[in-house]
């Protein structure tokens, strides 16, 4: 009875302030800044009789090293200022008192001469501190050995304190102009190595080719060497074409708001009591709070079974009064439970936030996608490369459109248009509007199906041919091969498709063929897919798609369903909207929470304006364009030409009749479709008109059309050598 009465009035005493931790962090940061001000203004007699004390005492303690000693403050109250929390980590604290307890005893070696008392007196060396460190050591070490333990001291003191390391440090002096690389040499210069040894291995070659020139008149000589120039000369200005446009980060707005997770202690006993209620006992442990969530941190005792606390997710909801909750059982890479609550007020996370992040600084990825934010807090940033490819669904007005922008807006940060390239349908016609007539598109937006499925064929073309030269290069993949080369480097490809299910709807045989060639090999080749749809059903995102694109991003959704249909998992119905988001990867045991980065329309306006100014897109016309050849009314050649319509000119053949419901039967294709391909039959002269309900007449036989095909064949033939002479 009476540990309730104790547990009582604790928790009465605990509960009587009523503090958020972000008021509590608040105030123990405004003291901070205060001491540290008052010893700034003592260190010039400005602050009256309680000034001249402190400054005797910081003098004491410290010596010459009192403005440090402010420093340090002044640093962990921005530290303070800037995370709003109340309690950092140890190793801040630890690491900031080493960094003033070694600047201490090196100022001690400045006044060996002088005593203990003629140094705190006068507030000289390092004070009490600095000969206290710096004595001792020097007395056990001797004064070199003493040195070099300080300093080592003064090292670990920085690299605990600001979480850095010898490569940050110097990158940082780099991007600051402190340190210059004056002795390593340029990349160009690697290339230009790995060049000079494939001419070595090709040496035998070489070798023919000057047999073959010094036989040559010298006329020819003087010819090829000009022609020689006149390409090095048109290579260097292509060259400088491929220089990158810079896109200013004064171009994106920055975040204004700031989340707020309420009474974060009132809601961790809230949640204890709720499971102790139900004789569940766990351990609070820590809180994340993130821009939309604040994640709750929890160990349950041994014996607890993780099924027990999902089943009261509705319960910890009712006693927060928080909605809609989400469990997180267990935390990957964690013996913890999270459980994530809505912030009162979100804050919006801005791109800007994230490039401008260590987390996307530091990332060694190829195509870097900034995504968000987690529940901690952190930018989250992904590699394409390694995806290979990325599938994004969700409800209407749940952040797809939102993340598209980001992707490539992120994208055309990192590279050029000369290496990087986007083709972007949009049967919506209005979401990638905006991107239109970008330097890095090499055909503009595309709206209509036909020309999406030949978009695609397009590519499917172009994958193949990079292969025949990774091949006859002996190279892997698009990385290895640009860096044994120095020009004619292969660019990236990401094919950016806005609705997939409206070219689903029309052409879904078609357009599931040329998704599944791609994400299967698309990768060595540089060539990779992002996929966005409203309508997470199973005839958009078919089993096929699913198993080829093990990167998915589910935004909030309607129903269990559709979250098991984007991601194998439920969790997607309990996002909040506004670019919650959870993304899961072939690596990645369970789903994670981000919050998605936002670009407004303005800024989406702004970069492509800026893009636009540097340089104009080069299209090809090719990529859209149907490229089949009508001879005699027969369809010859063609890359682009319909897929079926070999199939059902043989069919119709075989038959000796054609209908539609002939092609559906064999073609396992739909009505619409079946009689787009009778209309083209009967363009080509293959079938006559059509006759009511009654089967439509075959016009030719399959000797007509071999001799036909035969004719075109020799006629072109006939053709080339003509042009060659």
């Amino acid at each position: 009875m009476r540990k309730k009465n104790k547990r009582y009035k604790k928790e009465k005493k605990q509960e009587s302030w009523h503090l958020s931790s972000e008021a509590k962090s608040g105030i123990f940061t405004i003291i901070i800044f205060v001491i540290a001000f008052l010893g700034l203004l003592s260190i010039f007699d400005l602050a009256g009789r309680l000034g001249q004390m402190l400054n005797i005492v910081l003098g004491y303690l410290f010596g010459s090293a009192d403005i440090v000693f402010i420093l340090i403050l002044l640093i962990l109250g921005y530290i303070l200022f800037k995370t709003r929390k109340e309690f950092l980590r140890k190793t801040i604290y630890i690491g900031l008192s080493m960094i003033v307890v070694s600047i201490t005893g090196l100022l001690n070696f400045l006044v060996n001469e002088f005593t203990f008392i003629e140094i705190t007196k006068e507030g000289i060396g390092g004070g009490a501190f600095g000969f206290a460190v710096g004595g001792s050591l020097e007395a056990i070490l001797g004064i070199w050995g003493a040195l070099i333990i300080l300093i080592a001291i003064f090292l670990i003191g920085i690299f605990l304190a600001f979480n850095t390391s010898f490569n940050d440090i110097k990158e940082r002096a780099k991007s600051a102009g402190i340190l210059k690389e004056k002795f390593l040499p340029d990349q160009d210069e690697y290339d230009y190595a790995d060049n000079e040894e494939n001419e070595l291995e090709d040496e035998p070659e070489e070798e023919v080719i000057e047999e073959e020139t010094i036989d040559a008149p010298e006329d020819e000589l003087e010819e090829k060497i000009n022609i020689e120039y006149e390409y090095d000369e048109e290579q260097e200005v292509k060259e400088k074409q491929n220089t990158k446009i810079e896109i200013p980060l004064s171009l994106l707005s920055d975040s204004s708001t700031k989340p707020d997770s309420g009474d974060i202690k009132a809601n961790m006993n809230k949640i204890q009591k709720t499971f102790d209620s139900f004789g569940i006992e766990v351990s609070m442990v820590d809180v994340n709070v993130g821009p939309t969530v604040t994640q709750y941190t929890l160990r349950p005792a041994d014996g607890v079974r993780l099924s027990q606390m999902l089943t009261l997710q509705n319960d910890i909801a009712l006693s927060l009064a928080a909605h809609p909750l989400r469990m997180e059982a267990p935390i990957p890479g964690k013996s913890l439970v999270g459980i994530e609550v809505p912030n009162h007020t979100v804050s919006t996370v801005k791109l800007k936030s994230v490039l401008e992040s260590n987390a996307y600084k530091k990332h060694k990825g190829n195509l870097k996608l900034t995504l968000g934010k987690n529940v901690s807090g952190e930018s989250i940033v992904a590699d394409l490369t390694k995806m290979p490819h990325l599938l994004i669904a969700g409800a209407t007005n749940s952040g797809k459109s939102v993340a598209i922008n980001n992707i490539i807006v992120g994208l055309i940060h990192q590279y050029s248009h000369k290496e990087l390239n986007f083709i972007l349908i949009d049967p919506k016609r209005v979401e990638l509007a905006s991107f239109q007539d970008i330097p890095h598109l090499i055909t503009p937006v595309i709206n209509d199906t036909d020309k999406a499925i030949t978009a695609l064929r397009w590519v499917i073309k172009t994958m193949q041919e990079r292969y025949k030269l990774l091949q006859a290069a002996k190279k892997k993949n698009i990385l290895s091969y640009n860096k044994a080369v120095i020009v004619n480097k292969l660019s990236y490809i990401v094919v950016v498709i806005d609705e997939f299910s409206a070219l689903m709807s029309l052409a879904s045989k078609e357009i599931e063929a040329a998704v599944v060639s791609l994400a299967q090999l698309g990768r060595a080749a540089g060539i990779h897919l992002i996929l966005a749809t409203q309508r997470p059903s199973v005839d958009v995102i078919t089993g096929l798609i699913k198993a080829n694109m093990p990167s998915r991003i589910a935004f909030a959704v309607a129903s269990a369903t559709d979250s098991k249909t984007i991601l194998d998992s439920s969790g997607a119905e309990k996002l909040l909207g506004n670019g919650d988001m959870l993304f899961v990867t072939s690596d990645a045991s369970k789903p994670k929470r981000i919050q998605g980065a936002y670009i407004t329309d303005e800024e989406v306006t702004s970069v492509v304006n800026h893009l636009k100014g540097q340089a104009e897109p080069e299209y090809d016309d090719s990529i859209i364009e149907k490229t089949t050849s009508r001879v005699h009314g027969f369809s010859v050649g063609g890359d682009n030409e319909d897929s079926f319509m070999e199939e059902a000119k043989e069919i119709v053949l075989k038959a000796g009749k054609a209908s539609a419901t002939l092609l559906q039967r064999h073609l396992r294709i739909g009505y619409p479709r079946a009689a787009s391909l009778l209309d083209s039959l009967e363009e080509m002269g293959v079938v006559g008109p059509a006759e009511g309900s009654k089967a439509r007449e075959v016009l030719i036989s399959q000797e007509d059309l071999e001799e036909n095909f035969s004719s075109v064949l020799d006629s072109e033939e006939e053709d080339l050598e003509d042009g060659l002479e």
